[in-house]
Protein backbone atom coordinates (compact mmCIF):
# COMPACT_ATOMS: atom_id res chain seq x y z
CA UNK A 1 0.00 0.00 0.00
CA UNK A 2 1.33 3.56 -0.96
CA UNK A 3 1.93 6.08 1.11
CA UNK A 4 -0.75 8.12 -0.02
CA UNK A 5 -3.23 5.20 0.86
CA UNK A 6 -1.99 4.32 3.92
CA UNK A 7 -4.49 6.02 6.23
CA UNK A 8 -3.74 8.67 8.79
CA UNK A 9 -6.37 8.34 12.00
CA UNK A 10 -7.11 11.71 13.52
CA UNK A 11 -8.90 11.37 17.08
CA UNK A 12 -10.55 15.03 16.86
CA UNK A 13 -11.73 16.08 20.36
CA UNK A 14 -13.80 19.54 21.63
CA UNK A 15 -11.40 21.13 24.55
CA UNK A 16 -11.65 20.39 28.18
CA UNK A 17 -14.44 22.12 29.92
CA UNK A 18 -12.99 25.94 30.12
CA UNK A 19 -13.75 29.29 31.75
CA UNK A 20 -13.64 32.95 30.35
CA UNK A 21 -13.19 36.58 31.12
CA UNK A 22 -16.43 37.59 29.72
CA UNK A 23 -18.69 34.40 29.59
CA UNK A 24 -22.08 35.98 29.45
CA UNK A 25 -21.08 37.48 25.77
CA UNK A 26 -19.85 36.16 22.49
CA UNK A 27 -16.01 36.66 21.83
CA UNK A 28 -13.13 35.41 20.54
CA UNK A 29 -10.96 34.96 23.55
CA UNK A 30 -9.23 31.55 23.98
CA UNK A 31 -10.33 31.12 28.00
CA UNK A 32 -8.47 28.37 30.15
CA UNK A 33 -9.39 25.35 31.21
CA UNK A 34 -11.36 24.72 34.71
CA UNK A 35 -10.58 22.33 37.20
CA UNK A 36 -12.86 20.13 35.48
CA UNK A 37 -11.70 20.95 32.27
CA UNK A 38 -8.16 19.64 33.64
CA UNK A 39 -9.63 16.17 34.88
CA UNK A 40 -11.20 15.59 31.60
CA UNK A 41 -8.49 16.17 29.31
CA UNK A 42 -6.60 13.49 31.81
CA UNK A 43 -9.25 11.28 31.69
CA UNK A 44 -9.51 11.56 28.04
CA UNK A 45 -5.82 10.61 27.48
CA UNK A 46 -5.24 7.95 29.81
CA UNK A 47 -7.82 6.21 27.77
CA UNK A 48 -5.90 6.51 24.65
CA UNK A 49 -2.72 4.81 25.75
CA UNK A 50 -3.14 2.15 23.80
CA UNK A 51 -3.94 3.94 20.78
CA UNK A 52 -0.29 5.02 20.51
CA UNK A 53 -1.16 8.33 19.87
CA UNK A 54 2.23 9.57 17.93
CA UNK A 55 1.50 13.15 18.60
CA UNK A 56 -1.29 15.80 19.85
CA UNK A 57 -2.18 18.74 17.75
CA UNK A 58 -4.13 21.42 18.64
CA UNK A 59 -5.83 24.91 17.49
CA UNK A 60 -4.00 27.93 18.57
CA UNK A 61 -6.97 29.02 20.93
CA UNK A 62 -5.31 28.83 24.78
CA UNK A 63 -7.96 26.19 26.24
CA UNK A 64 -7.08 23.73 23.45
CA UNK A 65 -3.85 24.88 23.79
CA UNK A 66 -3.94 23.71 27.58
CA UNK A 67 -5.41 20.68 26.55
CA UNK A 68 -3.07 19.33 24.37
CA UNK A 69 -0.31 20.28 26.65
CA UNK A 70 -1.90 17.75 29.28
CA UNK A 71 -2.79 15.33 26.88
CA UNK A 72 0.79 15.13 25.67
CA UNK A 73 2.05 15.13 28.94
CA UNK A 74 -0.40 11.65 30.04
CA UNK A 75 1.02 10.06 26.18
CA UNK A 76 4.63 10.69 26.04
CA UNK A 77 4.64 13.01 23.14
CA UNK A 78 4.55 15.93 21.99
CA UNK A 79 1.67 18.36 21.56
CA UNK A 80 2.21 20.97 18.45
CA UNK A 81 -0.33 24.00 17.98
CA UNK A 82 -1.28 25.25 14.35
CA UNK A 83 -3.48 27.71 12.41
CA UNK A 84 -6.71 26.42 10.61
CA UNK A 85 -8.37 24.63 13.46
CA UNK A 86 -9.68 27.35 16.21
CA UNK A 87 -13.40 27.84 16.22
CA UNK A 88 -15.01 30.51 13.61
CA UNK A 89 -14.98 33.68 14.85
CA UNK A 90 -17.68 36.43 16.05
CA UNK A 91 -16.09 38.84 14.45
CA UNK A 92 -17.90 42.27 14.70
CA UNK A 93 -20.48 40.80 16.76
CA UNK A 94 -17.98 40.30 19.57
CA UNK A 95 -19.84 41.74 22.99
CA UNK A 96 -23.27 40.60 21.49
CA UNK A 97 -25.14 38.06 24.01
CA UNK A 98 -24.51 33.97 22.90
CA UNK A 99 -27.92 34.14 21.35
CA UNK A 100 -27.77 36.67 19.11
CA UNK A 101 -30.42 36.54 16.16
CA UNK A 102 -27.58 37.74 13.44
CA UNK A 103 -24.75 35.02 14.56
CA UNK A 104 -27.67 32.23 14.82
CA UNK A 105 -29.47 33.26 11.65
CA UNK A 106 -25.52 32.97 9.78
CA UNK A 107 -25.10 29.84 11.31
CA UNK A 108 -28.48 28.03 10.11
CA UNK A 109 -27.69 29.32 6.49
CA UNK A 110 -24.36 27.47 6.59
CA UNK A 111 -25.96 24.50 8.36
CA UNK A 112 -28.59 24.61 5.61
CA UNK A 113 -25.46 24.48 2.85
CA UNK A 114 -25.69 28.36 2.32
CA UNK A 115 -21.58 28.34 2.46
CA UNK A 116 -21.75 32.06 0.81
CA UNK A 117 -22.64 33.90 4.55
CA UNK A 118 -20.37 35.34 6.43
CA UNK A 119 -20.80 36.60 9.88
CA UNK A 120 -19.58 40.18 10.03
CA UNK A 121 -16.27 41.30 10.65
CA UNK A 122 -15.66 37.03 10.42
CA UNK A 123 -15.30 34.28 7.80
CA UNK A 124 -17.85 32.92 5.11
CA UNK A 125 -18.65 29.28 5.62
CA UNK A 126 -17.16 28.30 3.10
CA UNK A 127 -13.78 29.98 3.95
CA UNK A 128 -14.05 28.05 7.75
CA UNK A 129 -14.41 24.84 5.54
CA UNK A 130 -11.64 24.91 3.71
CA UNK A 131 -9.42 26.36 6.15
CA UNK A 132 -10.38 23.49 8.74
CA UNK A 133 -9.72 20.98 6.46
CA UNK A 134 -6.38 22.28 4.96
CA UNK A 135 -5.10 21.89 8.73
CA UNK A 136 -6.52 18.55 9.47
CA UNK A 137 -5.09 17.48 5.69
CA UNK A 138 -1.53 18.62 6.45
CA UNK A 139 -1.56 17.07 10.14
CA UNK A 140 -2.88 13.31 8.14
CA UNK A 141 -0.08 13.78 5.19
CA UNK A 142 2.30 14.03 7.92
CA UNK A 143 1.24 10.85 9.78
CA UNK A 144 0.02 8.14 7.45
CA UNK A 145 -0.11 4.81 8.63
CA UNK A 146 -0.20 6.54 12.29
CA UNK A 147 -2.85 8.30 15.16
CA UNK A 148 -2.73 10.93 16.61
CA UNK A 149 -5.10 13.52 18.98
CA UNK A 150 -6.03 16.99 17.47
CA UNK A 151 -8.24 19.31 19.75
CA UNK A 152 -10.33 21.56 18.50
CA UNK A 153 -13.59 23.43 19.33
CA UNK A 154 -17.15 22.02 19.60
CA UNK A 155 -19.08 24.58 16.87
CA UNK A 156 -16.44 24.34 14.08
CA UNK A 157 -16.69 20.67 14.76
CA UNK A 158 -20.24 20.22 14.67
CA UNK A 159 -20.21 22.53 11.56
CA UNK A 160 -17.43 20.82 9.08
CA UNK A 161 -16.91 17.59 10.17
CA UNK A 162 -20.22 16.19 9.19
CA UNK A 163 -19.53 17.71 5.68
CA UNK A 164 -15.54 17.11 5.30
CA UNK A 165 -16.20 14.30 3.08
CA UNK A 166 -17.59 16.43 0.55
CA UNK A 167 -21.15 15.08 0.99
CA UNK A 168 -23.18 16.19 3.84
CA UNK A 169 -23.76 13.52 6.69
CA UNK A 170 -27.43 14.21 8.01
CA UNK A 171 -27.07 11.34 10.93
CA UNK A 172 -23.99 13.70 12.34
CA UNK A 173 -25.44 16.91 11.66
CA UNK A 174 -28.62 15.96 13.66
CA UNK A 175 -26.27 15.03 16.62
CA UNK A 176 -24.88 18.45 16.42
CA UNK A 177 -24.06 18.89 20.18
CA UNK A 178 -20.42 17.54 21.12
CA UNK A 179 -19.33 17.29 24.68
CA UNK A 180 -15.95 18.37 26.23
CA UNK A 181 -13.45 16.05 25.41
CA UNK A 182 -15.41 14.08 23.06
CA UNK A 183 -13.91 12.53 20.07
CA UNK A 184 -14.70 12.26 16.29
CA UNK A 185 -12.43 9.75 14.76
CA UNK A 186 -11.54 10.49 11.22
CA UNK A 187 -10.01 8.67 8.67
CA UNK A 188 -7.38 10.07 5.71
CA UNK A 189 -5.94 8.79 3.12
CA UNK A 190 -5.90 9.42 -0.81
CA UNK A 191 -9.31 8.64 -0.81
CA UNK A 192 -10.48 11.36 1.37
CA UNK A 193 -11.55 11.70 4.58
CA UNK A 194 -13.93 9.38 6.51
CA UNK A 195 -15.85 10.03 9.75
CA UNK A 196 -15.74 6.58 11.70
CA UNK A 197 -17.14 7.45 14.81
CA UNK A 198 -18.87 10.42 16.37
CA UNK A 199 -19.79 11.73 20.04
CA UNK A 200 -22.52 13.94 18.90
CA UNK A 201 -25.71 14.38 20.51
CA UNK A 202 -29.18 15.34 19.50
CA UNK A 203 -29.94 16.69 23.00
CA UNK A 204 -27.79 19.39 24.65
CA UNK A 205 -28.62 18.76 27.62
CA UNK A 206 -26.79 15.41 27.21
CA UNK A 207 -23.72 16.97 26.62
Amino acid sequence: MSDLHCPATLLVARHGDAEYGHPSVLSDEGGWLSDRGREQVRDLAASLRDRRVARVYTSVLQRAVESGCLAAEVLGVDSVAVDGLAEFSVGALAGRPHDDHELASVFRAWMHGDLGRFIPGGETGAEVVARYREALQSIADLHRGETVLVFSHGGVMSFVLPRIGGVVRADLVEQAFLPNCGIAEVEVDGDGFRVRSWPGSSDRAVV
